[in-house]
């Protein structure tokens, strides 16, 4: 579904990443660490086309170049992401954006009762209030209800490739349960790609993960499965399996 093909990123002259590679086939579930600093929120935005960045290589979705595309076009193309610090929109309730991405992508196929019927829905099982539907997007919310918000609309639109960056960062325990509970769920009806990028021990318990990738001195050092994320959790970033990996993948 994505291959990143020796990637470069820069901005304002610096580089954040260089020959970057990572591929990630359909229905796969992998996550992306590193030390604070490495670049690991880089590449979420450079896949969502944020033009602050001067990029090098190529990233291919679904035998597309998705460099070609804008943000919308990734979007259109099932690519969603869940960011550490969800925007926050005045004026645009979650309903209104909602209908508008559906009817954009050809998908509203729902009249006004089973639509608002269906976030009802999803909000009970999210734990949140019904009055969502009409909120400004992640306005006054909190942490755990901006996430939570983020995926009343993942399970609204149906992404194929979500992104999820740090969506544990300012969870309760409680928060993380329901989040990480909706996403499993939310795989194993639809079994989407997904990238996640934590730090967090427990969300990677939750999940799961099939494959662990860890970011050092600009690109992808070691790949492993899950056993990879427990070494690093016992050993930190620079422990010796991580090293020795890096001198052997030069």
């Amino acid at each position: 579904m994505l291959k990143v093909k020796n990637l470069s990123v820069s901005v304002q002259d610096k580089v954040i990443l260089e020959k970057f590679n990572l591929e990630i086939n359909a229905g796969e579930i992998h996550v992306l660490m590193g030390a604070n600093g490495a670049g690991k929120s880089t590449i979420t935005k450079v896949l969502m086309r944020d033009s602050h960045y001067k990029v090098e290589g190529d990233i291919f979705l679904n035998g597309k170049s998705l460099l070609a595309m804008s943000t919308t076009e990734v979007a259109q193309a099932g690519v969603f992401l869940v960011a550490q610090n969800p925007v926050e929109i005045a004026g645009v309730s979650n309903a209104e954006v909602l209908r508008t991405a559906l009817n954009d992508r050809g998908k509203n196929t729902m009249n006004v009762l089973e639509f608002n019927r269906k976030l009802t829905d999803l909000c009970k099982r999210l734990e949140i209030s019904s009055s969502f539907i009409h909120r400004d997007i992640n306005l006054n919310m909190s942490g755990g209800e901006k996430k939570k918000n983020e995926l009343l609309h993942m399970w609204m639109l149906e992404p194929q490739f979500i992104i999820l960056d740090e969506i544990d960062s300012g969870l309760d325990v409680d928060a993380l349960q329901v989040v990480a509970s909706s996403i499993l769920e939310y795989y194993e009806k639809y079994k989407p790609s997904i990238l996640i990028i934590t730090h967090q021990k427990k969300l990677l318990e939750l999940l799961k993960p099939q494959f662990v990738h860890i970011l050092k001195d600009k690109k992808i050092v070691q790949s492993g499965d899950y056993a990879l994320a427990e070494k690093v959790f016992l050993e930190g970033f620079s422990g010796a399996s991580v090293m020795n990996a890096r001198v052997e993948n030069e």
